[in-house]
């Protein structure tokens, strides 16, 4: 492309612009375009595949090569150069492009002569809806410049495709999937509870209708206008006093961040140089914005690119003169459905009347989802084509505690559902009548009931459900919400707010525990094949001790005098502990030396959830002043069950006899060595489960802040000794699990199990 490419580009774009206004067949419009692009590309040829049923790219329009293979050359996603940037989907340029692997020749089209390859798909909200390329008879090395110029076309070709209709809808998306019927789909729970409603479809930015600019300066001012605008309204939002107080603040502030990234703001001024409106170079930079994200692995990463999605839809609204935050009226009980949210967006509705959430995309980790946790709102992530599948005021049912979405469902399955929340509802006021009384048995054993926290947001609960106090507060999240690590003073602030928040009662406070599927942007994995077995945990942060040191400094003046209790997470070897202690004493040491207060009562201890650790148990149980069973991890370890494979999810029961022979061996050395234990994973929250824990005589558990109630409940209604006789000669069998025998015992003696 001679001369200057942005000067070209825009001349191009022009020359579409006039195509596009002109009245015609989007198909006619389409092969004039092509003669465009050739002409302005000096290339021999330039050709447009359009996406039809069945991930097949149809030959649509072409100039150079032979008009007879037009609705007759077809490839696969896949297959040749073209499926193959349909397949990734990315640009490909090649001076020689039969060399190429993927290379198909289709004598039909009469491509022999052509050697230089320039290829890039066509993408319209983050799916290939074809593939445009230009070729030459010479051997040419096309520049990035030239490239790009090819992407910003097919932008406008993809709304041109989308527009008038040639890609045919009803084909590519199965009939009963759009059918008014009752569906039912399987999707990954992010936040659990039931949640039943009608269907709100959030916000959808409208369509860009002005895509070439005419004047580059005007449309930067109206672009950094925009952005103006944007930001001060996040920075009124992170001012309003529910924000300032609570933990969410993190996590906009991480988002603001993402607001002010110089990255991002110049790929948009530079498309807007290019030629394109400023609307045009938002959604331009928005669709490669998910073209990185189909191609990135790291988790955080992706859902930190989620959030750049959001903003990028915020800005858009904000260019076309709406406010993100105006809502059209939203049902009392509103099931909010959306491809993907990011935090602020969530904080922008009447949460009193949102029900649950529905995704098309997601992951545990992303904000989002950490916030709707918080919230005890259900959701579900990765449900496939639910924005297009569901209309708005359909009825939806969110089972947030199984991954499932019920569409449009049968009278006699909202009944069912209806009926479930009503008998939750009624036995968390039975559960409150509890809440005064000590957890023990019939027969006298007293246990202590702690809570899980990881949020701020969680601390209420504890004086709700009157738990013993926090038996794990996990310090993950101001790591994973920031671009770097928080500093002593920004941890200090944290920690000491739970400790205040707690009012007394004792908290437990896990070090940090990342990796696996946890992995922050300043520690960058190197793609292990298993990350839950790999570099995560205690072993990341042996290996940055000046990390560990400065959370355990946080801790130690966050208790300033009062009685703190640490505990180090995946500890595989008694070793790692002592490494881990003698930071600590390193902290205390230093401490005492400034004449700081140090803590008034200090109990260290360690998570049992690695193996390795219970063959070492006599010489961990002479160092830790308690010891925590992370069920969820020790069984995935012991059983060599991969928690993420569904294959196997249910196959290795808690309840079978070599995981509670494990526990009652672990608790049976912790009682002879005087050792308080724990069990702190989801385990103990489940009330049949406790009922076996508690039989086999753990007189302590930490369950996450609902589950306190239905667990006190099965507590108060058993015997402990006959209930542990009947696992002891259980477990001594051969069965696969205890599970359905333990069950009819509860059932035959009354014991409550909600």
């Amino acid at each position: 492309m001679p001369g200057d490419a942005a000067v070209v580009s825009r001349r191009l774009l022009g020359r579409i612009r006039d195509v596009m206004a002109k009245p015609g067949l989007p198909e006619d419009r389409l092969n004039v375009i092509v003669r465009c692009i050739a002409e302005e590309m000096q290339a021999a040829v330039c050709s447009c595949y359009v996406m039809r049923a069945g991930e097949v790219l149809e030959l649509f329009a072409t100039e150079g090569l032979r008009k007879s293979a037009v609705h007759q050359t077809r490839l696969r996603v896949g297959e040749g150069l073209v499926g193959f940037i349909a397949a990734h989907p990315r640009a490909l340029a090649l001076s020689d492009a039969w060399s190429h692997p993927s290379f198909v020749y289709r004598p039909e089209t009469g491509e022999e002569p052509y050697r230089s390859f320039l290829g890039v798909p066509i993408v319209r909200t983050a799916r290939v809806a074809g593939v445009i390329v230009v070729q030459t008879i010479e051997t040419r090395e096309f520049a990035p410049e030239e490239t790009e110029a090819l992407e910003t076309v097919a932008m406008v070709l993809a709304e041109l495709l989308t527009a008038g209709n040639l890609i045919d809808r009803r084909e590519q998306i199965p009939v009963d999937g759009t059918a008014l019927v009752p569906l039912r789909i399987n999707g990954l729970k992010l936040s659990p509870g039931l949640g039943v409603g009608t269907a709100y479809l959030h916000r959808k930015v409208p369509f860009v209708k002005q895509l070439v600019g005419e004047d580059p300066e005007a449309e930067a001012r109206r672009f950094d206008e925009a952005l103006e605008r944007m930001h001060v309204a996040l920075d009124e939002m992170l001012a309003a006093e529910a924000i300032g107080k609570s933990e969410y603040r993190d996590i906009l502030e991480a988002y603001r961040m993402f607001a002010a990234d110089r990255g991002w703001i110049e790929r948009i001024r530079l498309h807007i140089s290019g030629g394109l409106s400023a609307e045009a170079a938002v959604q331009r930079a928005q669709e490669e914005n998910r073209t990185r994200m189909q191609a990135v692995v790291d988790p955080y990463i992706r859902e930190r690119l989620h959030d750049l999605e959001d903003l990028t839809d915020r800005l858009m609204l904000h260019l076309m003169g709406h406010d993100p935050t105006e809502r059209k009226a939203m049902p009392e009980h509103a099931i909010l459905v959306a491809r993907t949210l990011g935090p602020a967006d969530l904080l922008d509705y009447d949460l009193s009347r949102v029900r649950g959430v529905v995704l098309e995309e997601g992951s545990p980790s992303m904000h989002v989802a950490i916030i709707a946790r918080a919230l005890n709102v259900p959701m579900v992530a990765r449900v496939p084509e639910i924005v297009g599948t569901i209309g708005a005021g359909d009825p939806v049912i969110v089972d947030g505690d199984n991954g499932s979405v019920f569409i449009r469902p049968s009278e006699d399955v909202s009944a069912t559902f209806v009926a479930t929340v009503k008998m939750r509802r009624e036995k968390q006021k039975a559960y409150a009548t509890l809440r005064d009384l000590p957890a023990r048995t019939k027969d006298g054993h007293l246990v202590e009931l702690f809570m899980n926290a990881g949020l701020l947001a969680d601390l209420p609960m504890l004086e709700e459900v009157n738990a013993d106090g926090i038996g794990l507060y996990r310090t993950e999240l101001p790591f994973m919400v920031r671009a770097d690590s928080p500093d002593v003073e920004v941890q200090t602030s944290l920690y000491r707010s739970v400790i205040d928040a707690a009012a007394g009662r004792p908290v437990c406070f896990r070090t940090l525990d990342v990796g696996g599927d946890k992995m922050l942007p300043y520690w960058q994995n190197a793609g292990e094949e298993n990350p839950a077995m790999g570099w995560r945990s205690i072993r990341i942060t042996l290996d940055h001790p000046a990390i560990m040191r400065a959370q355990l400094r946080a801790l130690l003046r966050a208790a300033d005098g009062r009685p703190l209790s640490v505990m180090f997470p995946m500890i595989a070897e008694v070793a790692e502990f002592d490494a881990a202690r003698r930071v600590l004493d390193l902290e205390l040491t230093r401490a005492e030396r400034r004449g700081e207060a140090l803590p008034s009562d200090l109990k260290i201890g360690c998570m049992l959830e690695v193996p390795s650790l219970a063959f070492q148990l006599p010489q961990i149980l002479a160092r830790v002043d308690f010891l925590s069973i992370g069920s969820n991890d020790l069984a995935q370890f012991l059983f060599a069950r991969d928690r993420g494979n569904q294959r196997i999810a249910e196959r290795y029961d808690l309840l079978s006899p070599p995981f509670l022979s494990a526990l009652d061996s672990i608790r049976e050395a912790c009682d002879a060595a005087e050792v308080a234990v724990s069990v702190c994973g989801e385990m103990a929250a489940s009330p049949l489960d406790a009922l076996a824990l508690v039989g086999l005589g753990f007189r302590k558990l930490s369950v996450n802040g609902p589950a306190v109630g239905p667990v006190k409940a099965t507590i108060l209604s058993m015997h402990a000794e006959d209930a542990g006789r009947l696992v002891r000669r259980l477990i001594g069998g051969a069965e696969h699990s205890i599970r359905s025998s333990l069950a009819g015992y509860a059932r035959d003696r009354g014991i409550q199990i909600p």
